[in-house]
């Protein structure tokens, strides 16, 4: 898994436009959840769906970047999260023990 770091609120406007040409995941990681690095694990296990780049949010240190993804894709804050956005738009989020490369696959394939 090739994770792009994502520790600038300046980069939701990138990954809005990179989304507009191929889809992102933002993984949003709390480093002290066992629940979150379970999550984390199973994704680093599996193949990444192809043609799509990862982003990695460590909640702990960047709070208010992932407030700002909750504010600007409406979505409901949690951790650990996994969002896919399409089109500049969250399209699939996904929390807890449901984050799986297969259910983003199946997303993708949409």
């Amino acid at each position: 898994m090739n994770w792009i770091t994502l520790n600038e609120e300046s980069q939701l406007d990138k990954i809005i436009e990179e989304s507009k040409h191929q889809p992102v995941v933002i993984f949003k990681h709390s480093t002290t959840c066992s629940i979150s690095s379970m999550a984390k694990n199973r994704l680093e296990r599996e193949t990444p769906a192809a043609n799509t780049l990862f982003y990695y949010l460590d909640l702990r240190a960047h709070r208010a970047i992932s407030n700002k993804i909750a504010e600007d894709f409406k979505v409901h804050h949690e951790s650990p999260q996994v969002l896919l956005i399409k089109n500049g738009e969250c399209t699939y989020e996904e929390s807890h023990n449901g984050i799986s490369m297969q259910e983003i696959a199946e997303q993708l394939a949409d």
